[in-house]
C-alpha cells in the first residue's frame, strides 16, 4: 500500500515538475486551500451583484442568488482545471470583481440590455479570446508591454490589494470630504476582530510559520463566530445573519446567452463586447505579470514562459460561464496568496479547483467565513508584493513616471486595467520627449492609441 502511494506522489510530482519549481506537495496542498480561502468570496459576492440584474419569473432571490452561485464555481472549477492540467500554473480562475459590476449596473441596469444579451456579450468575449489566444495574439500583445510596465504591475496590484482589503475590513471608509478616512475602528467589532486577526498572522508570517495565511484566516473566522455563539454580538454583526439555504436546479440560466443573441443591437450590442474584452485582456495581463513576478516565473525580459497556456484557461472559464449563467471570468489577484505560501505549479490550481468543486454542496459553509477573516490576507499580500518595486529603474523618469503611475492609478481607479492604460499611454511620450523615440515599439504606440480610445469612449458617455 505504501509502495502504490510512494509511485502516485511520485507520478504527481513529475507531471507538474516538483524538481523544476523546487516545491513539494504538502507545500502546493496548503498554497491551493490558501488561495481558494482568498477566491471563495466570489461565491457569494458575484451572485450578489448579478442578483441585482438577474431576475427569473417562478423564483425567489434567494433562489437565483443560489443558481448563480452554483454557476460561479463551475466556471471557476473549470478555469482551474484548465490551468492546473493545460497551462500547470499556480493561479485561480473564476468571475472577476469589476467586471460583474460592469455587467449588472451598467450594462443591465444602466443600458436597460436584457441579462441574457450581456450574457451573450460574455459569451462572443469568450469566443474571441479563445480564437487570439490559440493563434497567439494575445501572448504578442502582452510581450511588447513596456518594461517599466511589466515590473511595476506587481507593486501596483499589492496596492490595490492592500487598499481592497483595508476598505472590505472597514479600517479605511468613504468620506465626502476626501474621499476616503480612517474608520472609527474602535466603535467597529468588525474593525477591531479584523485587525487583531491582522496582526496574528502577520506575527505568524514574521516567524516564517508554513499556512500562517490559512491559519489566520481560520483563527480568525472562528473567533468571530465563537463570539457570536457565546452571546457577545448578535449574528450579522461580526458573522453572517442567516445562511441560505442549498438550491441546485440552474436550468433557467443554462444556454439563456442563446436567447440573448437573438435579441441584439448591432451598434450598442460591439461597444459592450468591445468593454469586457478590453478590460479583460488588461485585467488578465496585469495578474499574470504580477504574480508571475511574485513567484520568480517571469523571464529574463519579464515575460510569463508560454503565457498563452493560462491566457487559455482564462478565456475557457470565460465562454462557460457564459453557458452557464456567470459574467466573464479572470485570472484572480488573490493567486498571489498561494504564491506566498510556495504554491508554483498546476497542482495549486487543481486544488483550487477541488475546493471550489466541495464548494457546490458547502456554499452555506463557504458563507459563513466573514469577510474581516477573508481580506486580511489580502492586506499580508499587498504589503509583500510592494517589493516589487526594487526592480525599477527610478533614476529615469521613463522608467520612474511610467511606473509610479502604473502603481497609484489602480487603486485610485479601482482597476489593473487602468493602471497598465496609464503607463502605457505615458511610456512612448516620455521616450519621445527623451528623444529616444527609436525605442519605442511600433506596437507600444499602436497600444497607447489603442487606450486613448478606450479612455475616450469611457468617459465621453458612449457606454454607460
Amino acid at each position: 500500500m505504501s509502495g502504490q502511494s510512494d509511485t502516485g506522489s511520485s507520478g504527481i510530482a513529475e507531471f507538474f515538475e516538483f524538481d523544476k519549481y523546487d516545491t513539494d506537495l504538502s507545500t502546493e496542498l496548503i498554497a491551493g486551500a490558501t488561495t481558494f480561502l482568498t477566491m471563495s468570496y466570489i461565491i457569494v459576492v458575484n451572485p450578489a451583484i448579478l442578483g441585482a440584474a438577474i431576475e427569473i419569473p417562478g423564483y425567489t432571490e434567494g433562489e437565483v442568488f443560489q443558481m448563480i452561485a452554483i454557476a460561479t464555481i463551475i466556471s471557476a472549477v473549470i478555469g482551474g482545471l484548465v490551468m492546473a492540467l493545460y497551462a500547470k500554473r499556480p493561479f485561480g480562475v473564476a468571475p472577476g470583481m469589476g467586471l460583474n459590476a460592469f455587467f449588472a449596473f451598467t450594462v443591465v441596469i444602466g443600458m436597460g440590455i436584457s441579462w441574457q444579451t450581456a450574457l451573450a456579450a460574455v459569451f462572443v468575449e469568450g469566443v474571441i479570446f479563445i480564437l487570439l489566444t490559440a493563434a497567439g495574439a494575445r501572448k504578442y500583445i502582452i510581450s511588447i508591454f513596456p518594461e517599466p510596465v511589466k515590473f511595476s504591475v506587481g507593486a501596483g496590484i499589492g496596492a490595490f490589494l492592500l487598499f481592497i482589503g483595508l476598505q472590505e475590513m472597514e479600517i479605511v471608509v468613504g468620506y465626502e470630504g476626501t474621499l476616503v478616512e480612517l474608520g472609527m475602528v474602535a466603535q467597529n467589532p468588525w474593525a477591531i476582530l479584523g485587525l487583531l486577526g491582522l496582526l496574528f498572522t502577520l506575527m505568524l508570517f514574521a516567524r516564517g510559520i508554513k499556512g500562517s495565511i490559512i491559519i489566520g484566516i481560520l483563527t480568525t473566522g472562528i473567533v468571530g463566530w465563537a463570539l457570536t455563539l457565546a452571546g457577545f454580538f448578535e449574528r450579522g454583526v461580526i458573522t453572517p445573519a442567516e445562511l441560505p439555504s442549498p438550491h441546485y436546479d440552474i436550468t433557467p440560466l443554462v444556454g439563456a446567452f442563446i436567447e440573448g443573441l437573438a435579441d441584439i443591437e448591432p451598434l450598442t450590442f460591439s461597444l459592450v463586447v468591445f468593454t469586457f474584452f478590453f478590460v479583460d485582456f488588461f485585467d488578465t495581463a496585469g495578474v499574470l505579470l504580477g504574480v508571475g513576478q511574485q513567484a520568480d516565473l517571469l523571464d529574463e525580459e519579464g515575460d510569463l514562459p508560454e503565457m498563452e497556456k493560462p491566457l487559455m484557461a482564462d478565456a475557457i472559464a470565460t465562454t462557460a460561464g457564459a453557458m452557464v449563467g456567470t459574467s466573464t471570468a479572470t485570472t484572480y489577484i488573490e493567486s498571489a496568496t498561494g504564491i506566498e505560501e510556495g504554491g508554483r505549479t498546476g497542482l495549486t490550481a487543481l486544488v483550487i479547483a477541488a475546493l471550489f468543486t466541495v464548494a457546490l454542496i458547502a456554499v452555506p459553509i463557504v458563507a459563513a467565513i466573514p469577510d474581516y477573516a477573508i481580506y486580511l490576507a489580502l492586506v499580508i499580500v499587498g504589503l509583500i508584493m510592494l517589493e516589487g518595486v526594487t526592480d525599477i529603474d527610478w533614476s529615469d523618469p521613463a522608467w520612474s513616471i511610467t511606473a509610479g503611475l502604473t502603481i497609484l492609478i489602480m487603486p485610485l481607479t479601482y482597476s489593473i486595467a487602468w493602471g497598465i492604460a496609464a503607463g502605457l499611454m505615458v511610456y512612448p511620450v516620455l521616450k519621445f520627449a527623451q528623444g529616444k523615440a527609436t525605442e519605442v515599439h511600433l506596437g507600444q504606440w499602436l497600444l497607447a492609441l489603442a487606450f486613448v480610445f478606450y479612455l475616450w469612449t469611457q468617459t465621453s458617455g458612449l457606454i454607460g
